[in-house]
């Protein structure tokens, strides 16, 4: 390792240092800067020219004293040391650890920066993955190698249904060769120990890589956590044969923290603020989720984010939803309502859940009792609207059995306990209770033989 050190430091803002009169830097390396207490701050290239080079400086750059602080940059990029033990561990942002333990020894080490799949490498995504909550489940069905985020909102439990997915998912056919990376940017730290004694005490935890960024922590650390905890994942998917989860929150945090740079780099703001490249940069992380060509492995992806203000064309949740197969949505009036977890069906959708499920992957009338369960909720809504203006009362006698099966879906099927894991079986039997509240001759969406097997006939 080459190393080059200057003492021309000519700024320091937001986060941000810049060093003159120092050529042939390289984008994306790192470095360490020495302050005039003589502690270590690490660093990266952000921009370079033979002028003057920008350094991201992770532990931001408060009461920096630029006339005695020394820049040395290390001619390589930031890396992450990577082997088998990173399993049951927590980290930083940076990769250090948060749990007290020691570093990882290895001799791999791989730069965080890895490109987004050969698009000629990839296939297709498929089988299905089982979360144990039966609004993903049965009706926006999570597929190996998927990008599927949620889309949530300040004061909903997005946390704990986050907390949730991690303790439960597993696949129906081969728990031994499945993992789970979980990557939380800018939470409290009452959230980070919610997290870290859910997982253990649930005993996934050493099964579980974790990466923890602070809320207090500086907003820079947060732009190469999603980096650091998607190199873990291509380890372990594509070095150790696993199928891999991650599950990321929240994006938002993430998104934010980019502005903040953006800003204080000077780059020319976008909607909302946001810089230009907001879109290529979330796609630089979403993208390095699938599956490739004899490869065992896959990396399936649920990124977490809350929509400010509730609002789902806000820039964030917009762009990820241009780039991702799906999305589930969370309500707040369900919330409300005191219904966990509180999914919002009729926006929610899985892209890619028709090549997870049916009869190879769950059972063979999955499809059908998805789009009847859709159709009757999305009637019911609409009976529930009249209702609101006419009263209830006026309701023909089928109208208000629509209605009753609106409360009985939610009260049932959406709603479940943090704790309750349900199979797909159960998913589907408690959907046919509910479809059998209806007589055959209404449910046009599944067919006679599924009607015969599984209908329950009213007595």
């Amino acid at each position: 390792m080459s190393a080059k050190e200057y003492r021309t430091a000519s700024s320091a803002r937001g986060g941000l240092l810049t060093v003159a009169d120092v050529p042939d830097i390289a984008f994306g390396d790192r470095v360490h800067i020495r302050d005039q207490q003589g502690n270590t701050r690490n660093g990266q290239v952000i921009r370079s020219s033979n002028e003057e080079v920008l350094i991201q400086v992770f532990e931001g750059t408060a009461e920096i004293d630029l006339e005695s602080t020394w820049v040395r940059f290390l001619d390589e990029p930031v890396e992450i040391a990577l082997s088998p033990e990173i399993l049951g561990r927590v980290f930083s942002g940076l990769g250090e650890p948060r749990d007290y333990r020691p570093p990882i020894v290895s001799n791999l080490r791989r730069s965080i920066s890895a490109a987004a799949f050969n698009p000629a490498a990839r296939t297709y995504p498929k089988e299905f993955i089982q979360t144990g909550i039966s609004t993903i489940d049965g009706l926006n069905s999570l597929v190996r190698g998927q990008k599927l985020p949620i889309f949530s909102a300040s004061g909903l439990p997005h946390n704990r249904l986050a907390a949730q997915i991690v303790r439960q998912a597993k696949l129906p056919d081969d728990d031994s060769r499945f993992s789970v990376v979980f990557a939380a940017m800018g939470v409290s730290y009452a959230d980070a120990r919610f997290f870290q004694e859910e997982f253990a005490s649930s005993g996934v935890l050493g099964n579980v890589v974790m990466f923890v960024n602070m809320a207090d922590d500086p907003p820079v650390e947060r732009l190469t956590l999603p980096r650091m905890a998607l190199t873990a994942a291509e380890y372990l998917a594509f070095d150790l044969d696993r199928h891999v989860l991650v599950v990321m929150t929240d994006m938002t945090h993430y998104a934010e923290a980019l502005r903040e740079v953006a800003t204080a780099k000077g780059d020319v703001p976008a909607r909302k603020g946001y810089p230009g490249y907001l879109y290529s940069d979330l796609a630089e992380i979403y993208e390095r989720s699938g599956r490739i060509k004899d490869r065992h492995g896959s990396i399936t992806l649920v990124p977490v984010l809350s929509m400010p203000s509730d609002d789902i064309t806000h820039p964030i949740p917009d762009l990820t939803g241009y780039i991702t197969e799906g999305q589930i949505v969370l309500s707040r009036e369900l919330h409300n309502q005191g219904i966990y977890p509180p999914v919002h069906i009729s926006p929610s959708l899985s892209r890619l859940m028709k090549d997870g499920i049916g009869k190879d992957f769950t059972r063979e009338d999955h499809p059908h009792v998805s789009n009847q369960l859709y159709a009757l909720y999305a009637r019911a809504l609409e009976t529930r609207n009249l209702a609101s203006i006419i009263g209830a009362d006026e309701l023909s006698a089928r109208d208000r059995r629509y209605l009753e099966f609106a409360d009985a879906f939610e009260q049932r099927f959406v709603q479940q306990g943090e704790d309750e894991d349900r199979s797909i079986e159960e998913t589907l039997n408690l959907a046919w209770d509910l479809l059998s509240t209806f007589p055959p001759q209404a449910l046009t969406r599944v067919n006679e033989t599924e009607i015969a097997k599984y209908h329950r006939q009213s007595t």
